[in-house]
């Protein structure tokens, strides 16, 4: 059953943090930018490479804080605690469909110094996004800066947007205690890692056109079915 369970947190972790490295927030700030600045593939790659570690290792902050109170919880409430969790995400999983449905799927990041866009969509219906006309406005695409300043940047405005759809799954792993904490850390950094250098270099080598904005505009959708669905096997395993 501990096998069954741990499997699939971890399959859920993995699906949570790849997808979500999907959005254009994780890769296209960083392929405009280095266009505006004539920097390599490899290059690119790289400052992406750094910017996704600095936001796994947030994220993972976070995820040793809410593991760290689980185990207390545990601790006290023994059998219980497995129902606790699988209501939590059952829970969660119902705010990320009410969060669908009002329309509020997704948090973007904003370029340091680029105008704020109001629109909740990545992109325009002729096939633009919304990080062109910000890019005008940021300073991170200026000759005035320099390119430490532009990477310095990039690495900020992933670093301190940690991976909120990832949390819920530090919680569901709470039982297998510190090894299992240590498996979906390896996990999302894994998965949100080889996601953003995915889309990143796609997009690099000219494969522009592939469609990521119908994911963009359902991902709260499919976050809390994910959710809704771990927290009721979740339940209907310790039962």
């Amino acid at each position: 059953m501990n096998s069954t369970i741990l499997n699939t947190v971890a399959a859920t972790g993995f699906t949570v943090a790849f997808f979500h490295a999907a959005i254009p927030t994780h890769w296209l700030p960083f392929v405009l930018v280095a266009r505006a600045r004539g920097w390599s593939r490899t290059k690119t790659l790289a400052v992406t490479l750094t910017a996704g570690l600095g936001h796994v290792a947030l994220t993972s902050l976070l995820g040793l804080a809410i593991a760290w109170f689980g185990f207390q919880l545990d601790a006290r409430l023994g059998a219980a605690f497995p129902w606790l969790t699988g209501g939590l995400l059952v829970a969660i999983g119902a705010y990320y469909f009410w969060r669908q449905w009002r329309g509020g799927g997704i948090r973007h990041h904003h370029l340091i110094g680029g105008h704020h866009q109001a629109s909740e969509r990545c992109g325009h219906e002729d096939g633009h996004s919304h990080w062109d006309e910000e890019l005008k406005d940021s300073p991170l695409a200026s000759d005035q800066a320099g390119d430490w300043a532009a990477m310095s940047g990039l690495f900020m405005m992933l670093t301190f947007s940690p991976c909120e759809g990832f949390l819920p799954v530090y919680l569901s792993g709470v039982q297998f205690g510190w090894h299992g904490f240590l498996v979906l850390s390896l996990i999302l950094a894994a998965a949100t890692l080889l996601g953003m250098l995915i889309f990143t270099w796609l997009t690099l080598v000219g494969l522009e056109r592939f469609k990521v904005r119908s994911f963009e505009r359902y991902e709260s959708a499919l976050l809390g079915g994910l959710f809704a669905a771990l927290g009721v096997l979740i339940i209907w395993l310790e039962h």
